[in-house]
């Protein structure tokens, strides 16, 4: 048996996936211009990160507004409940085929996991790569307002932080999407806005799937 919830709304997928796209593309024009790759010159890379990231703050500015109208922000309220289950399920159950430990409602959006996970962001990864790329953007204003021990070397060190936590959290954050009962039905939700929620029977398939995926993996294991 499945439920068909209607989850994400047609501003939390804009959202998402122009959040999404300006995020990549912050992070690839900001590793060109530290000189990882040579997909665009110096000063192209330069005027894409920052367009990009304007349009980022922008966004954002959006986003806030109407999570606080519309009461979303309470789906991002961290939770002690089933945290222990999820972190286990992510580590061990879901390798092996175990049921997923928390059932997606209307009221509750995201798993506990999750909402430390996008509570960091917000808190932790967002601030530093923030205030420290605007320090650097208007570093010739502000230099002589911050303290004494913080250059600009350093504050370019800090931004730097905060892109690696942030493709970090990208990359695992694409990885998870596919911990659905179906490698894609988390990306179809967020395509959609319809989430299926399955229960014990739709589970045993989950199980199923996952199980042939370990043994793929135990197999080329054994051959090596």
């Amino acid at each position: 048996m499945s439920e068909r919830l209607y989850l994400f709304t047609r501003f939390e997928r804009f959202w998402h996936w122009s959040q999404a796209a300006l995020i990549i593309t912050l992070l690839l024009s900001g590793f060109g211009i530290r000189g990882v790759h040579g997909m665009a010159d110096f000063e192209t890379a330069v005027r894409v990160h920052e367009a990009a990231a304007w349009l980022l703050i922008g966004l954002w500015v959006f986003a806030i507004f109407w999570h606080f109208t519309t009461g979303q922000w309470k789906h991002y309220l961290p939770t002690r409940d089933r945290l222990a289950a999820m972190m286990r399920y992510y580590a061990y159950g879901m390798f092996v085929g175990e049921p997923h430990p928390y059932r997606i409602t209307l009221e509750r959006k995201h798993n506990p996991l999750q909402r430390l996970a996008y509570l960091g962001i917000k808190l932790v990864i967002n601030p530093l790569i923030w205030v420290s790329g605007l320090l650097y953007l208007f570093w010739g204003s502000v230099r002589d307002s911050v303290p004494g021990f913080l250059g600009l070397e350093q504050v370019a060190g800090l931004h730097a932080l905060g892109a690696y936590l942030m493709l970090s959290f990208l990359l695992l954050h694409v990885y998870l999407a596919t911990a659905g009962h179906t490698p894609l039905a988390h990306i179809k939700a967020m395509v959609t806005g319809w989430e299926e929620v399955h229960d014990a029977p739709a589970l045993d398939e989950r199980r199923g799937w996952r199980r042939k995926a370990a043994n793929r993996w135990r197999g080329r294991q054994t051959l090596r």
